[in-house]
This record gives structure tokens, sequence and C-alpha cells, in this order.
């Protein structure tokens, strides 16, 4: 396919380098490294052992043989699920189940007993899903548990995040993290770039694409870019999982909802490739101003593909696309409603990217990936047909078009104590943005403005994981940034974490200490426009954070439970303001910020090999102090009333997420999802609105492995809150209505 490998990485890593005039905020990888060490019960090692790693959801393995030392290792494996087996003659054959999370190579060890004459398979415990050598904190989500969390995988649904992960609530259509917006969203490992906040509502990914996701909330490392709030990496479906099959799926539920999806995948030994198209729409699409759900309708259309091909045995090559377009009408008020008002949001999305991951030695694994990243949110006021607006409201409009190009390069060797990561990565963006205001009072209408603002940013990091010991390990690392826009900004942020496995107990501390820089958005406005909304707009800088975390991670008897307690400290932290009475959004920055919290997880083993049960609780102060520093400025003055902190819009201060899968006879199941939230702040505070919860179930039962039936009712009891009266960020948002939908899946052979 290519004359020479060598030719083929100098042209690859000329592609890089020329990109790095651009810039860059993450990149991170899909895979793992499983590594070993073999031996009997007095602990000699055990050469020649035959090791057989085979994913649990799709047919990918391989394997491997043990050394003089008892050692193995197998590099470039997915993260997710997987079945370790070991055999050896003498030896009783021996499986381990195996959580494979990115970038990681923990070494394990793996006793086999002397066979008896009774030969059977030894199956170890479930998989450990704790790290020895990791300062982050993060979890893991697979294609089933989605498939089985009420709602999670309908479009647009960001419940496999926010029913997983401690601290992550959906509040004015906006999913937040921590108590702040900006979070990297990577699908195999390669960023899509979006440095803009609160442009769009509609999500990028479709969850019933997704094989696994890895969660990161704290303690990111150097490789993982600087959306300090939470890092997302999607690893789509990939085809290992079908034998030219296709399935479709099919809902119908209440308000006239439908979500279906047709999807296609094969593999051989060297090629497999995944595809799907999808459409959704509801008569409720966005959160309402009031209890009485007006003007919400909302539909969608994508499509989806992977395609990954083994050139060679050290040569991959992979392949991710994705379209989207959605269509939002903005809900109304009663009076609203009444005069006819009917602004509507469209959205498209456009991603692609391609990697080359190369296999150099054992150990040495070295990935080029470029990439792109079209982005639209159009946003577009109409006169209702009686010819004027609520309180003579301006009619406004805000279309903005995002293009990004640009690339990775990352190195990864894993070779004895040390697990160590070095890369480039780069982008350039341009923008086209349109602004316009008509005024209905009767007053002269400011001119429009369009501008096309563009900015490149690019990053250099290095880090080392070195096992000091068998018990502790450091993470070390720094990341250069370099941003160019409407200012130019110079970083270099340090990332250190200790990760400490005390011996029998196994538990695992960790702490770490971070900093980071989020490039800010290219958004501008000036202008008579400027003028007519009785604001100003400075220049936008980029948030720098300072992140102090410590946590502790138990595994009792299968069962996962986690703790950790952060801090984050912020300069110029993003937010956003409405632009005059619209709904359309402007990013801001407020001078500070502090965010504390305590997080929990608990995640238990299968229980009397049926039953799963997990949870997550937050409990978070969100403040803000000074003035607002840049972007959309209405008031000049101090954001809090006499000065100090005051709390911010999206400050919850408890927040909980309990769930259970449950596997029952005659192939059903039942599971179901209990979220808790103590109330966000209500206008300027620092009074709270009220707590709210809701429960959500899901029934389903399978017709052999072809075709499923299922039912799910979310909001089960109907409770109707006020979700947020925000004092002047985010308006004023309910949550959504008790729906209740049916759904189908069927298999089959094409």
């Amino acid at each position: 396919m290519f004359r020479s490998s060598r030719k083929l990485r100098f042209c690859c890593l000329l592609l890089v380098f020329l990109i790095s005039s651009f810039s860059s905020k993450v990149s991170a990888g899909i895979f793992g490294t499983v590594r070993g060490i073999v031996h009997d019960v007095q602990h000699r090692p055990i050469q020649g052992a035959q090791i057989e790693l085979r994913a649990k959801l799709s047919d990918w393995k391989r394997s491997a043989v043990t050394d003089g030392e008892g050692s193995f290792q197998i590099d470039a494996v997915p993260a997710g699920d997987y079945t370790l087996r070991i055999s050896h003659e003498g030896f009783r054959d021996s499986e381990a189940e195996l959580a494979v999370a990115a970038d990681t190579a923990p070494l394990r060890h793996f006793p086999l007993e002397l066979a008896s004459i009774n030969q059977k398979i030894e199956v170890q415990a479930e998989a450990d899903r704790i790290d020895p050598t990791s300062s982050t904190s993060s979890a893991t989500v697979t294609r089933s548990e989605i498939a089985a969390l009420p709602g999670a995988s309908r479009t647009n649904s960001l419940d496999f995040i926010t029913s997983y992960t401690p601290g992550a609530y959906m509040v004015h259509d906006q999913l937040h993290i921590r108590g702040g917006h900006q979070v990297s969203w990577l699908v195999d490992g390669v960023p899509v770039p979006n440095t803009n906040i609160a442009a769009n509502v509609g999500a990028q990914f479709d969850p019933k694409d997704i094989d696994v996701v890895e969660i990161q909330r704290g303690g990111l490392s150097a490789e993982y870019g600087d959306r300090t709030y939470a890092s997302f990496n999607i690893i789509p479906r990939s085809g290992f999982e079908r034998d030219r099959e296709a399935e479709l799926v099919a809902t119908y539920g209440s308000y006239h909802a439908t979500d279906s999806q047709l999807s296609f995948g094969d593999h051989s030994e060297r090629f497999a490739w995944y595809a799907s198209v999808s459409g959704s729409r509801s008569d409720i699409g966005l959160m309402p101003p009031e209890r009485q759900e007006f003007h919400d309708n909302n539909n969608g259309l994508g499509a989806f593909t992977s395609l990954i091909f083994n050139v060679t045995p050290k040569d991959q090559l992979r392949f991710v696309g994705s379209a989207r377009g959605d269509y939002f009408q903005i809900p109304n008020t009663l009076d609203q409603q009444q005069i006819g008002t009917h602004d509507v949001e469209r959205e498209r999305d456009v991603f692609g990217n391609f990697s080359w991951v190369r296999t150099v030695n054992p150990g040495v694994l070295f990935t080029v990936a470029p990439f792109f990243h079209w982005n639209r949110a159009a946003y577009d006021g109409y006169l209702p047909s009686a010819g004027f607006t609520l309180d003579d409201a301006p009619i406004t409009t805000n279309h903005n078009d995002s293009h990004y190009e640009g690339g990775l390069a990352n190195l990864a060797v894993t070779r004895g104590r040390h697990n160590a990561r070095f890369g480039l990565y780069g982008f350039a963006q341009q923008d086209d943005a349109f602004f316009r205001i008509v005024n209905t009072d009767g007053t002269p209408s400011p001119s429009p403005q369009s501008s096309q603002p563009h900015g490149s940013l690019f990053s250099f990091y290095a880090e080392d994981q070195f096992r000091l010991t068998n018990w502790l390990t450091l993470n070390g690392g720094f990341r250069f940034t370099h941003f160019s826009g409407d200012v130019t900004e110079d970083k270099t942020d340090p990332r250190l974490g200790a990760a400490l496995r005390i011996p029998k107990l196994n538990w695992v501390f960790r702490a770490s200490y971070s900093r980071f820089y989020q490039a800010p958005p290219l958004t501008t406005i000036s202008g008579p426009l400027l003028a007519a909304t009785d604001s100003g707009f400075l220049p936008l800088r980029g948030e720098t954070d300072e992140e102090r975390e410590f946590g502790l991670a138990i595994p009792i008897h299968g069962w996962t439970l986690d703790f950790s307690n952060f801090q984050t400290h912020a300069l110029n932290f993003f937010d956003h303001d409405a632009l005059g009475n619209s709904n359309i959004f402007l990013p801001l920055t407020i001078e500070r910020a502090r965010i504390h919290g305590w997080e929990s997880t608990v995640r238990s083993p299968r229980i009397a090999k049926r039953f799963v049960v997990f949870l997550s609780y937050a409990n978070l102060m969100v403040q803000g102090s000074g003035v607002i520093t840049g972007g959309l400025i209405a008031d000049p003055g101090q954001l809090c009333d006499g000065g100090g902190f005051c709390y911010l819009d999206h400050d919850q201060r408890n927040t909980l997420s309990a769930g259970f899968h449950a596997s029952l006879p005659w192939r059903t199941f039942v599971s179901g999802n209990l979220g808790y939230g103590s109330g966000f702040l209500n206008g300027n505070g620092p009074q709270h609105l009220p707590d709210h919860t809701e429960f959500s179930l899901s029934l389903g039962k399978s017709f052999g492995e072809k075709l499923s039936v299922n039912f799910t009712a979310q909001n089960i009891a109907d409770s109707r809150y006020q979700l947020d009266d925000s004092n002047t960020f985010g308006g004023t948002h309910w949550n959504y209505p008790r729906q209740i939908s049916g759904g189908v899946r069927y298999r089959f052979h094409f």
C-alpha cells in the first residue's frame, strides 16, 4: 500500500509539524497495555504460558507467551472489558476479567495452581476497575450499560454521563460538571475541538453508536489537554461485534416522540466497519421556561461510520466520521405563545478523523491523526404574526460557522517501570459570524454585523508514569500551550500526581496537583449592534485554573468505592450571558471563581449473577467574585453585592444519582434510576430553589437473539419543578414532564 513504513512515518510527521503553527487543547488515545507476570503459588515465574486476551463484547483477540521471567505484554489494546485466559501444561487453566483503560499499563500478577485429577478452569473474581497507578478520577461506561439505563440511548441524551458521573447535571440545556462548562470530547482518542461555549444545545454523538466511553473528571494528565472539568473519550462501535449483521432500533412515545436507527457492521481478520443512520423528533426538545410546554418541537437526522484496517501486524488505520443536523423550536412562555413568537435554532455538525497507529517495537506505540470539524449554530428570531413582540423586545439573529483543521502526533513508550507519553497537537480555527437586531419599539434598528475571526492553538506535552515500587507510582508531566486570536497567550502548566496502593487491602490513595489553560472562544461583537444592546464587549482571555485533589479507591469483594475531594480556583472563569432579551448566549469571563467539592461513587459486582447497582454523589459549592473581565458586559460593576464571593447560577449543593440493572428469568430485564438535586440558586440568592427528585424505569424482554422489546417511563411520577431561575446567566427553565415510550430492537443478517 505504501513503498515503505519509513516513508509513511516521515510523511505523517511532516504533516504534524506543518500544522504546528495551528493549535491544541487535548489529545489522548484509546489504547492501553495489558502486561503481567505469571507465577506459581510459591511466586516462581512460569515460562511458556499461553496467554489469550479476548474482548467480552466483540471478536477482537490477541495472544502472547510468557518469557523466562514469566512476563508478557500485549500493546495497543482498545479500552473496554476483556477476558484473559492463561494455560500451561501441568497447571490448571485460569481466566480473569480485566477492565482496560486508555493510556494505562498496570503490572498485574497471575498465579497458577498445579493441575489436579479433576481438571477445571479457575475463574478469578470480576474485573477490578481500580487502576493502582493512576492519580485521575475516572469511570468507564459500556454500551450494555447505556442500553439498559432508562432513556440513556436517546439521541441528544447525556444521561449516560449524568447518571454515572458525580456532580454532573443538565441546566439551561447545557452540561455542567464540577461547576464548570468547558469539557473535552474525543472520538477514538482524537479530539473534536469546539471553542464555542453555550452555542449548541444538540449533542455531537448518538449514544447508540458508542461502544465504550471513558469519563475523566479530575487529576487529568498532560496528555488530556486543558479542559479542566472533564474529558470524555468516546470509543465507537467498530464492527468487530458484528458478523454481516444489521440492527434496527425504533421507538415511539409521549409527545409524538420517535427515535430510530438502522446500523450495519461486519469484520474479517484485518478489516472491520460499522455505519449507522438515525432520525428523531419530539414535541419536547428544550427545557421550557414555564411548567407548560409551548413551541418546543425538535427533530434531527444523523449518520456515523467507523472503519478499521490492519495493514500489517504493526500498522493499523482508523477512520471515524459523523454528520448531524438538528432543528429546535425555542420554547415560549404563555404570553409569547399568544402573540405568536416562533424563534428557532438550526444546528449542523460534521467531523472526521483519520488515525495511523504504528507499533514500532514492543511497548512503543506511535500515532498520527489529522482531523477536521465543522460546526454551525443558527438562531433565528421571527416577527410574530401580530406584528409586535412582548414588551417590544427586539428580534435577534445569530449565525456562527466554525471550521477546525488540525492533527496530533503521540509517542507512547511502556518499558519496565515507565509508562511515558510525548505529543504534539494543533488546529486552526476560522469563524464566520452574523449578528442582527431588529427593534420593534419604533426606534431605528442597528446595522447587522458580520465578522470572520480566526485563531490557532498549539500544544506540546510530555509526561511519565513511573512505578517507583510495587505500591507507589509517581505521575508527572507538563503541557505548553500557545494561543493566537484576539489575544496571544502562552502557558506552561505542570501536572503532578501520585498513587499509593496499600498491600493486601489493595486500597489506592491518590493525590494530584494540576494547572490548566483553557483557550477562549473567538466570538466578538462591536459597532452599532453593540450600542443597541446597552452593553460593552471586551476581548476574551483564556481561563487559567489551579486544581488540587485527594482521593481513595476501595475494592471490597468485587465492589468498588471511590471518594475524592477537590478544589478548583479559576481566573477568567468562562460563563455566558444573554444578548438583550433573546435566547442568544454570548460568552463572558468572571474575574475569579472557586469550586470546592466532595465526590463519591459506588459500583457493585454482579450480585447473584443477576443484579448490578451503582451510585454517584457530589457535594459542591460554586462561587464567583470580582467583575466581568471579558465578553459581553452589561454591568461593569462588581459581580457580587458588597464584593467578596457569591454563588453562581449553576450552584447546587447536593447531587445524587442511583440506579440498578437486573437480569430476570425468561430473558427479561428491569433497570431503574433515581436522580436527586438539592436545588439551584434562586435568582441572586443566597437562597436556593427547593430540592427535586425523579425516578425512571425501563423494562425489556428478548425473544431469541434477534428480537427484543422495551418499555421506558422517565420521570415516572411526573414531578414538575423549576430547575433554575438564573440571576444573570441562564434564564428560567423547568424540568421535562413524564415521558413514556416503547421500542423494538431487531437484528438480522444481510
